[in-house]
């Protein structure tokens, strides 16, 4: 039996996409017809779509998909979500990991429901100043918390493949709103980021 890969991708939007990266190839002068390039416009269609499959996913109706009452109001974190998005200036990967954090005011959601917010907001073109305040916004309108905390580092192959170079730079985003702007709750929860 041969192998059979199965995929999901809008036919239309994939044979316009490759099209288009099609003509890239030969614009940047290689020839999209010799035997390692052939597929390559296909490929880089889906990557694409994969890559960006954000802006089709909806973050409050995910956390809402899970959502459950909680008596009790202690600091929830889900630390060192890995994350995957394209910077919106050059279309090039930045690589690293959220911490999240908020205070139930009655309602938690699923911890991979963070894991999903993350997502979804990554797999679109993306700067990391943005992607940290709408993940904090989404926790925000579908759990209404007593506060919200996310913390993003990352790498950006943009600083790194071009440009500056800098190989050992890493960049780090905050953002805070309701409890954690109380610099003894915000202090706590950075403390319990550094425990491992």
């Amino acid at each position: 039996m041969a192998y059979r890969k199965v995929e999901h991708y809008d036919a239309e939007i994939t044979n316009e996409l490759a099209n288009n990266y099609h003509s890239i190839l030969q614009s940047l002068g290689e020839d999209p017809e010799r035997e390692g390039l052939v597929k390559t416009p296909e490929r880089v269609a889906k990557a694409m779509q994969f890559l960006t499959q954000g802006y089709s996913q909806d973050p409050v109706a995910i956390l809402n998909s899970a959502k459950f009452t909680a008596p009790k109001s202690e600091i929830v974190i889900v630390k060192d979500i890995e994350l995957y998005s394209l910077c919106e200036h050059h279309m090039l990967p930045f690589i690293g990991k959220a911490h999240v954090a908020y205070i139930p005011n009655g309602y938690i959601t699923g911890l991979s429901k963070i894991a999903r917010v993350v997502d979804v907001f990554s797999r679109r073109l993306q700067v990391q100043e943005r992607l940290t305040m709408q993940i904090m916004n989404a926790i925000e309108e579908a759990l209404q918390p007593l506060g919200v905390a996310v913390v993003v580092e990352a790498n950006h192959m943009c600083m790194m493949m071009r440009g500056v170079e800098k190989q050992n730079s890493l960049t780090t985003t905050s953002t805070f709103c309701g409890a954690f702007e109380n610099e003894v709750t915000r202090n706590e929860f950075l403390r319990l980021l550094q425990m491992k």
